[in-house]
């Protein structure tokens, strides 16, 4: 086990220390982001960052109900914009407040958090400890966190095909814990030597200006400045929802790397940007998040997007959208992704891969579809998904981002097909194509672990649900002069 891995499990050991406080599975990382933000900014001498009576020393000396009153004014204060200025830290303690109780468990977790090799941990680097625990966390599917984490070998191979370069703008509006930014930024700074091949306004723009997006739950927002700043990235998220005007206002972007939340907006709202004209009218997040995206993208601009499937076959405001998005942008790739690697074990998804053109004419002139979904086996705990299972797929995929390398359809039989844009124009540009046998459901049946099962069926009852959301905002009315026909008719 190596240090990283070892420190993580011994963190994610003093969850028994909050359990035994009465805080749930969801509260855990959270509760321990304060103390870890506290404990890493004095690892790394950046406490300068903190007022000279809020920092770790300051907590840990403390006994009894001494520290837990002292925790507890600590963040009302770190969080107060009225007497702290630090917009990153205000980020990480917006209304924190801490569910322990018991002094003693407080002082538990301070002792042994000290306890740590931070040594090491530095070595490694913080920012990787915390992403390790992230991940932890989202693999326990009561923590409900796998809704804001998306699997590192799919980002990683997302980000490695769309090869983000310095001086880009990188966005992400849905940012979640921010997988998608921190791993572009690792990838950016492995191909410039940490940044040091950078001048230094380059690298200021790098660790200050390169990424953005927007992140509506607060809680995740938390974590998601949290493991920015330990990844040398300043703030770029906010707090906000992009299907608001607030979205409006986020940098255009060189490029897009996002995993939208899925389903309807809460209470069945629909979008209240004055920017949308496609989407305008549906409650549906994930075609109005796509429509974000193309707007955010400057000309020449690229994206890759991870969607569910209805996106692709959706009628009325689905199919405007993808005909839209069509003539915009080249969407020249879709990734059908296996089912079981997200928190919901029936969710199926996929990813687009598309550029926006210099120009509003017709950009699409032909989509080349990776089918990774049949014939897999069901991913879950006893089978997890690996870097290894992209291989096939990022060599047929090529070396341009763009889609333009030389690329073989490896006909019927195969997984990789090539569609003309007429193709499917004829299909009336519905996207869901299949052409292998998809054993989604005998796959399914080898499933061993109780979490895995009970998540298939979760997934399989939440798809339902949200197609009876569809159905039901399609047959709504969508004028009083059409609500009163309705009722005039059933009269």
């Amino acid at each position: 086990m190596n240090t990283t891995q070892d420190i993580v499990a011994k963190l994610w050991a003093l969850c028994h220390v909050l359990r035994d406080d009465g805080i749930t599975y969801n509260e855990y990382v959270t509760e321990l982001t304060y103390l870890l933000f506290l404990k890493m900014l004095a690892e790394t001498g950046r406490e300068s960052r903190l007022p000279k009576g809020y920092r770790w020393r300051e907590l840990a000396k403390r006994e009894g109900l001494e520290q837990l009153d002292f925790y507890k004014r600590l963040l009302l204060d770190l969080g107060n914009a009225e007497t702290y200025k630090d917009a990153i830290v205000q980020s990480i303690f917006t209304d924190a407040q801490t569910r322990l109780r018991k002094p003693t468990n407080l002082k538990s977790l301070t002792t042994n958090i000290d306890k740590l090799d931070w040594f090491s941990a530095r070595e490694e680097g913080l920012g990787n400890l915390y992403e390790g625990l992230l991940e932890k966390n989202a693999a326990e599917k009561k923590s409900g966190a796998g809704q804001y984490f998306t699997p590192r070998p799919l980002i990683d191979c997302i980000v490695r095909l769309m090869k983000p370069q310095h001086g880009e703008v990188i966005q992400d509006p849905a940012a979640g814990t921010a997988g998608f930014l921190v791993a572009a930024d690792r990838y950016i700074k492995d191909h410039t030597d940490d940044l040091y091949t950078l001048t230094p306004e380059e690298a200021f723009f790098q660790r200050n200006n390169a990424f953005f997006g927007a992140e509506l739950v607060t809680d995740a927002h938390r974590l998601c400045m949290m493991n920015l700043l330990l990844h040398g990235i300043e703030g770029g998220v906010a707090n906000i929802d992009t299907l608001s005007p607030d979205g409006e206002a986020l940098s255009k972007a060189d490029l897009v790397l996002t995993n939208p939340p899925f389903g309807t907006k809460k209470g069945g709202g629909r979008p209240t940007r004055s920017d949308f004209s496609v989407t305008a009218d549906s409650s549906n997040k994930q075609l109005a998040f796509v429509e974000h995206i193309v707007r955010a993208l400057k000309p020449g601009g690229r994206a890759a997007v991870v969607v569910p499937d209805n996106v692709l076959f959706e009628d009325n405001t689905g199919r405007r959208l993808r005909t839209w998005l069509m003539d915009l942008c080249a969407l020249h790739t879709i990734l059908r992704l296996p089912t079981g690697i997200f928190y919901a074990q029936g969710v199926k998804t996929n990813v687009l891969f598309f550029q926006r053109g210099k120009t509003d004419k017709v950009n699409t002139k032909s989509v080349w579809v990776y089918d990774m979904r049949a014939n897999m086996p069901a991913f879950g705990k006893t089978r997890p998904l690996t870097v290894e299972d992209f291989k096939e797929f990022e060599t047929a995929y090529g070396n341009d981002p763009n889609g333009e390398a030389k690329r073989k359809d490896r006909g019927e039989v195969g997984r990789w097909r090539c569609f003309t844009r007429e193709q499917i124009a004829a299909r009336q540009d519905n996207l869901d194509i299949v052409w292998l046998r998809d054993t989604e459901a005998d796959a399914e049946e080898t499933l061993t672990e109780p979490e895995d099962i009970a998540a298939a069926i979760i997934g399989h009852l939440k798809a339902a649900l949200e197609e009876i959301e569809t159905l039901s905002e399609e047959l709504e009315p969508d004028t009083v002069e059409e609500a009163t026909k309705v009722a005039e008719a059933a009269e």
